[in-house]
């Protein structure tokens, strides 16, 4: 079984998907690979994903009823030096919030199950990996960061072939982001240690079918690494 999580995703697979991992060639053998122009995806790190201050999950969604909790606040620490390696490298890093739902709702709980009981803006970006002045913030409306927004333009202008993502939650917006940029032909890296969800099955799921189907799911460390490989600074 191939992904560096294998062994996390495997305890979610039934006897019989194991043996049809073994028994088919569907199965995927080998990673699909990524190409030398990068740009990083960082997917809804905003408050309401988290909760604060940082803490268990079954204690956060008290306030925060839509967190993530501690896993989600690990997700962030593993992205700050991926981030750091973007930026070094010269490769683009383009974050997305939600817009206001009366704009959009594509979850379909009331808002009112929502609403965290804090004063903090849910939707800002948790100041451990705010943006840089030469990042770019798009909002989105649905949960695909194409969807609504100009990336595969700002992508294409910049002749990026590859994204690496990072964010939440695994099942959802980092998933349909990820088909859809399959769809449009780009190479995807998902950093799967730098990647969350409310629910441990529907994570590790996401990450088995997605490295399956339309991407590799990498570690931190690999992207990291894949990042200096394919650096767009020169060294004086």
């Amino acid at each position: 079984m191939t992904g560096p999580f294998a062994a996390e995703w495997e305890k979610y697979l039934t006897e019989r998907d194991r043996a049809l991992l073994t028994a088919t060639s569907w199965a995927k053998r080998s990673p699909f690979g990524l190409g030398d122009n990068v740009a990083v995806l960082v997917v809804d790190l905003y408050y309401a994903a988290l909760g604060l201050p940082q803490q268990d999950i079954l204690d956060a969604v008290g306030d925060w009823p839509s967190a993530c909790g501690e896993d989600g606040w690990a997700a962030v620490d593993r992205t700050v030096p991926l981030l750091r390696a973007a930026r070094d490298a010269g490769a683009p890093v383009i974050y997305f919030h939600a817009t206001p739902a009366r704009y959009g709702r594509w979850n379909r709980k009331p808002g009112s199950a929502l609403a965290p009981k804090s004063t903090v803006d849910p939707n800002a970006i948790v100041s451990e990996v705010e943006p840089w002045a030469d990042d770019i913030v798009l909002e989105k409306i649905g949960p695909s960061c194409f969807h609504g927004t100009p990336l595969d333009t700002i992508l294409r202008a910049g002749g990026h072939d590859t994204l690496l993502v990072a964010g939440e939650a695994t099942s959802g917006c980092v998933r349909s982001t990820v088909v859809d940029a399959c769809t449009r032909g780009y190479r995807v890296g998902v950093v799967g240690d730098c990647c969350f969800d409310r629910f441990e099955a529907s994570h590790w799921l996401s990450l088995f079918d997605l490295d399956q189907k339309y991407a590799d799911v990498l570690t931190a460390e690999a992207a990291i690494g894949h990042l200096r490989q394919t650096s767009r600074r020169t060294v004086a």
